[in-house]
């Protein structure tokens, strides 16, 4: 490539690989979706793992699960908004709640999934995401998923070169994302540089849709 034009394509990059819209969204697109039916019988998984946007591209594709939302978890402010969170003043995570039927999918294997999707060595960062809203983190729901959770994490550790910094937590309030962030990979693919440079790649590598 010419070095003319490879200059700027490379300052480019970080720009395109930004979980964050180019444009501002509808009004409408800016209210928060609802809270995810769980139908008898299923479970709730929440797990964090940087850009909500690729983890839930991911987890609404595996059998057995019956919706991922993407959400906010483990702040002290009610009901945030994407800017705050990005802003970094209400000390969310961007998170995914998985609900999901444990008669076709366990938890430990949403969690072998949920090691795959993201790096658990690195603080605060996943790419070019960086903040505290991008932490690696699994909030439990019961006891049997929190035994669960530190066995696994205790197991992929071992074949990690880094430690994993990933926390385990207790479950908080939940508050879905706005509407806009819903199902943003696939509703977005072809406009948005991050969906084409993050998370397509990752999706291909993990054989699912993309």
């Amino acid at each position: 490539m010419n070095r003319r034009f490879a200059l700027p394509l490379l300052l480019l990059l970080p720009t395109l690989a930004s979980c964050q819209p180019k444009h501002a969204m509808p009004t409408a697109a800016q209210a928060p979706a609802r809270l995810p039916v769980v139908p008898p019988g299923a479970e709730i998984a929440t797990l964090g793992g940087g850009c909500f946007w690729c983890i839930e591209a991911a987890y609404r594709q595996l059998d057995g699960v019956v919706s991922a939302t993407s959400g906010y978890m483990g702040g002290a402010v009610e009901n945030p908004t994407y800017e705050q969170v990005c802003d970094q003043t209400t000390g969310h995570a961007e998170v995914v709640q998985v609900v999901f039927d444990p008669r076709k999918i366990s938890y430990q294997r949403l969690l072998a999934w949920f090691w795959d999707l993201h790096d658990p060595t690195t603080l605060n960062r996943q790419g070019n995401d960086e903040g505290p809203q991008y932490r690696s983190v699994i909030f439990y729901h019961s006891d049997a998923q929190l035994a669960t959770a530190e066995a696994s994490m205790a197991a992929v550790a071992k074949t990690l070169k880094d430690p994993v910094v990933t926390a385990i937590t207790k479950a908080t309030a939940f508050y879905p994302a706005e509407t806009c962030h819903q199902n943003y990979y696939f509703a977005n693919k072809s406009k948005n540089g991050y969906c084409k440079f993050v998370i397509e790649p990752k999706l291909k590598k993990l054989k699912l849709e993309h």
